[in-house]
């Protein structure tokens, strides 16, 4: 295992999002926006804080809107004069600049989970690295996610997560309730909650565009008994539906979300 060196994180960000169809006509779900900034602008700062800054953007489905936010990422976040009599900007102003080194790599239109990450084998077959989806957020601690991965020795390791409850949890004596709690974080069990880590052999266990990453490959490793879970009970949100950026979205509002680990801007 590579000790060694920045742990490069992948993020996918080119599946159709189709049950958030309201935001992803335009945009790819990670671009879906929590307190006026991207999903996936939210995931990076949170690997960043720990110390992980070199990312792979495995784009598909309107992957140019991505390519476009990066490109433009400091005049959009700065302010700027314009000089339209002679045609020319002057620049952005007293804009955070962000240490980040990444990489958009468009991984196909049709290509399923595994299949956008086989695509990425050439730049990440020698060394341990990490990745998530683009559509959730957690607080995770990542060094110790990394920890445990090199310590178990295996090639994978996933983190599983209990989603929070649909729905309020009633406790009763007789007829009366006794307790109701809004929707706590207990769950139907333990789930994939993504933010992997993996060793570079585990590309063997991908053979092209149409292998997805949960129903072959984690299948297939759990088999050899080469996946291991790095148990998580504290918060975790997925985006899959308005229902959900709603949820994200009072967090944020409310000054109490839970991934925002870094400082204030």
């Amino acid at each position: 295992m590579n000790e060694k060196g920045s742990v490069k994180v992948v993020i996918l960000a080119g599946g159709l999002g189709t049950r958030l169809a309201e935001e992803t006509e335009v945009k790819p779900k990670p671009m879906v926006e929590v307190g006026e900034r991207p999903l996936l602008w939210h995931l990076m700062r949170y690997y960043a804080h720990y110390g992980f800054k070199e990312f792979y953007i495995a784009l598909g489905y309107k992957g140019e809107v991505i390519k476009r936010f990066f490109h433009d990422y400091y005049i959009l976040e700065g302010d700027m004069t314009i000089n339209l009599r002679e045609g020319r900007m002057t620049g952005t102003h007293e804009v955070k600049k962000q240490d980040w080194m990444v990489h958009l790599i468009d991984t196909g239109i049709q290509s399923m989970t595994g299949g956008r990450l086989k695509r990425l084998e050439p730049q990440l077959k020698n060394a341990t690295f990490m990745m998530t989806y683009g559509d959730g957020l957690s607080n995770v601690n990542l060094k110790e996610l990394l920890t445990f991965h090199r310590r178990h020795g295996k090639l994978a390791t996933v983190t599983a997560v209990r989603p929070p409850a649909r729905f309020g949890g009633l406790e009763f004596k007789g007829d009366q309730v006794i307790r109701f709690t809004e929707k706590p974080q207990i769950g139907e069990g333990w789930i994939n909650g993504g933010f992997f880590v993996f060793e570079p052999e585990v590309f063997s266990y991908i053979e092209g565009d149409s292998t997805y990453l949960e129903a072959n490959t984690l299948e297939r490793l759990a088999k050899e008994g080469q996946l291991m879970a790095f148990r998580h009970d504290k918060f975790w949100q997925c985006m899959d539906t308005l229902r959900d950026k709603r949820i994200l979205e009072k967090y944020w509002a409310e000054g109490a979300a839970p991934w925002k680990v870094w400082g204030d801007e």
